[in-house]
């Protein structure tokens, strides 16, 4: 990693332009706010996750550019690496080079799978940074390439539509009500590698993206050698499952509005009319609602086909049984046992 004697934000127009556009679409306030009058207040800050990589080192140069004055930058610091320090001072430098202020987040990552509970500490650190700071919004560096390894890595799980539509452009900090923004998906790696060559900075090389331990690093090795496939074509096709995602989220919402029913003892009942895949969703709605936890996709599907076959059966804490009135869903009784 590298860093220039003298750094200015990211320097086309064209590229520039084309970032602010992308950020208005998802949060349609937040350029708008740059054309206020001298001296007033020019509304919430925009948040950025960088780690020191390429993505995100471009995020920051472009997001700089395009809102200037009006970003802060953090960067998570796991503790999973001797170097992981030495790059977190690295970003601090460019930050200071561009004046955008940054924090350093340090983190303990819980046993288990690493990557997982990484991205769940870090997700909570950025949370907190960025409502301490006051931001409106937290921006990660997620891009088409990013977006078609999602893509494949849940078809070859067997994900559903939801799966399947990846990572969303705009949504929410898991566990939290922040904004999580995604302005990069349609922007591709070598792109956004272009940018940060541009400013004359060498990228943090984080090992671990080619760590073949790893399921995504396998996946990025098999998809650098399969030219064939289209990646922005890959990316696409999640941005259409996205919206077939979120037309099956109506439709289910109308489900349950006309066939869920409050029943005796805190039980439902469901009447299904709806299709397999949106009853399936209501479902686990219920389940969710009875049982406080979400339930499994393949555990609401087993579900389902015992209640059509016209038996009862069981799912976490719930006994679902269908009845000439619906499918009832209620709490199982609690079990006695022998003082």
């Amino acid at each position: 990693m590298k860093r220039p004697a003298a750094l200015s934000s990211a320097s086309d127009p064209a590229r520039i332009a084309r970032f602010a556009e992308d950020l208005t679409r998802l949060w349609p306030a937040a350029v708008a706010r740059r054309a206020g009058a001298a001296g007033q207040a020019m509304g919430a800050g925009l948040g950025l996750a960088v780690s020191g990589g390429p993505d995100s080192l471009a995020l920051l140069l472009l997001a700089s550019a395009a809102l200037p004055g009006r970003v802060r930058a953090a960067t998570v610091d796991h503790g999973l690496r001797a170097q992981s320090a030495d790059e977190a001072r690295f970003v601090s430098g460019i930050c200071a080079d561009l004046g955008v202020p940054h924090a350093t987040l340090g983190v303990t990552v819980a046993e288990g799978n690493v990557q997982g509970e990484a991205r769940k500490a870090r997700y909570a650190a950025l949370d907190e940074w960025a409502r301490g700071a006051g931001l409106g919004a937290l921006a990660s560096a997620h891009h088409a390439d990013d977006q078609a390894e999602t893509l494949l890595a849940r078809l070859n799980r067997a994900s559903g539509v939801a799966g399947l539509a990846g990572v969303r452009a705009a949504g929410r900090v898991p566990g939290s009500e922040l904004p999580l923004l995604r302005p990069l998906l349609g922007w591709r790696r070598a792109e956004l590698a272009e940018v940060v060559a541009a400013a004359g900075i060498e990228a943090v090389d984080d090992p671990s993206n080619r760590d073949l331990r790893f399921d995504r690093a396998r996946l990025r090795a098999a998809l650098a050698g399969a030219d064939w496939l289209d990646v922005g074509a890959i990316a696409e096709s999640a941005r259409h499952l996205a919206e077939a995602d979120a037309a099956l989220d109506w439709a289910t919402a109308r489900e349950w509005r006309e066939g869920v029913t409050p029943g005796a003892l805190g039980s439902f009942v469901y009447r299904p009319q709806a299709p397999r895949a949106i009853a399936l969703r209501v479902i686990a709605q219920l389940v969710a609602r009875l049982d406080g936890e979400a339930p499994r996709g393949s555990a609401v599907a087993r579900l389902f086909d015992s209640l059509v076959a016209g038996q009862p059966a069981s799912i976490g804490a719930l006994v679902a049984r269908p009845g000439p009135d619906g499918w009832s869903f209620m709490k199982a009784p609690a079990r006695r046992t022998l003082g």
